[in-house]
């Protein structure tokens, strides 16, 4: 199917399956419940989900593959954005071109970043990036806003104004990013069923469904001999060399591929909302992106999925989690007893959620180096190992048979 194994293809439909039925997957409890603030199946926070999960899957393209290493990836989410907000003020609110645009200027600054940084390898190569990252989030923020040629606005941002060209706008289509008139802020159908509700949002399906095509074109690329080649930059490069074949050029599509992966997630987030700042080019975006792939599992297919969605999850419910809910949920205590359990988990979530974040990555990449796929594996394989027990005879109660000897 698709060009895919049987494996490959299951693991396509799970995806696919998480990705269209998330709607309902991120809302177990019912709206008026006390639990209801866990829910994560509201619009924003799922296009969120999707476009991380794009970032995270290109950046695993570039570390998973080859071993390389770059802190700088928030660079070309950043050029992204800015390119599709720069098509949203000259052209229109469509958000096709800018999304094309996006994916181009990504796919040609990281050819620059990439020519200049793949000279070295290891922490050198890593640092370079680091350090194009924050040149350009210097000029994002600072140079190019420039009053003679203001490209980025600054640390205002840059956003589409009433007077901005917008040369194939129409009266009747929307005056927000949309898909042929499908406005991205808009929910296509809206659910309640005994107690949940379920929101099912245009920006987060077609955030969903490139999801999906990201996600096939990378099982192809992972399957394929330039996979296989940039499997073997990372496990030994210098053995490569000594064989005659020259890795820099497939290093080099690598990053340039890794990087179109980060432009089409910053055109997202400028299509969800269209507006570019220099944030996102800090090296804290970049930093996100590692966390996300080795919490996830590096190397493999999914795991930067599970790896985005686990951390966007914790930011986005966890950091809402303040006093008041604490009091909430330790009521039944006696008054000293409340206030103290209160003391103790203050300083994990609301704005102290990186500790928890912090300290559940450290337990992760101790016990579990694959990250939350190897975790995953190993549970699979303790049931396999029960399963197999069960279904293996006992020997008192089934005795083999004695072989017929002749006589």
């Amino acid at each position: 199917m698709l060009g895919l194994n049987s494996k490959d293809t299951m693991l396509l439909i799970v995806v696919a399956f998480l990705a269209l039925a998330a709607p309902f997957l991120l809302n177990p409890f019912p709206t008026n419940s006390s639990l209801a603030q866990f829910n994560a199946g509201y619009p924003d926070l799922m296009q969120r989900f999707a476009i991380f999960g794009i970032f995270a899957i290109g950046f695993n393209i570039l570390f998973g593959l080859t071993g390389y290493l770059s802190f700088g990836h928030a660079a070309f989410l950043g050029v992204g954005s800015y390119a599709a907000v720069w098509m949203f003020k000259l052209l229109s609110y469509n958000v096709i071109p800018a999304i094309i645009l996006a994916v181009i200027v990504a796919g040609l600054f990281s050819v620059l970043i990439g020519y200049v940084s793949l000279r070295r390898s290891g922490i050198y190569f890593s640092i370079l990036t680091l350090a194009f990252a924050q040149m350009s989030f210097a000029l994002a923020y600072s140079v190019l806003s420039n009053p003679k040629f203001n490209l980025t606005n600054g640390e205002t941002g840059l956003q589409v104004y009433g007077d901005d060209p917008q040369i194939l706008h129409r009266a009747g289509l929307p005056d927000v990013p949309h898909l042929f008139g499908w406005a991205m802020r808009d929910n296509f159908l809206e659910l309640e069923v005994a107690g949940w509700e379920f929101t099912f949002n245009n920006g987060y399906y077609l955030c969903a469904v490139l999801l999906l095509v990201v996600f096939y074109l990378a099982i192809r690329l992972f399957r394929s001999p330039f996979g296989l080649m940039l499997r073997a930059v990372k496990s030994n490069q210098q053995r490569l060399n000594y064989t005659g074949l020259n890795p820099k050029p497939y290093t080099l599509a690598a990053f340039i591929i890794s990087g179109m992966y980060a432009g089409l997630a910053g055109g997202l987030l400028a299509a969800m909302d269209p507006l570019a700042g220099a944030e996102r080019m800090q090296w804290t975006a970049s930093g996100e992106v590692v966390l996300m792939t080795i919490l996830g599992g590096a190397g493999t297919l999914i795991g930067p999925v599970l790896g985005a969605g686990f951390i966007k999850y914790f930011e986005n419910i966890f950091s809402k989690i303040n006093d008041n809910v604490l009091h909430q949920w330790f009521a039944f205590l006696p008054d000293g007893m409340e206030d103290f359990m209160v003391f103790i988990v203050h300083p994990f979530v609301g704005k102290g959620w990186h500790l928890t974040l912090g300290i559940l990555f450290m337990l992760v990449v101790t016990f579990l180096p694959g990250g939350l796929v190897e975790g995953g594996q190993r549970i699979a394989r303790l049931f396999r190992r029960g399963k197999k027990k069960t279904d293996t005879p006992d020997p008192e109660h089934h005795p083999k048979e004695t072989p017929h000897v002749a006589e």
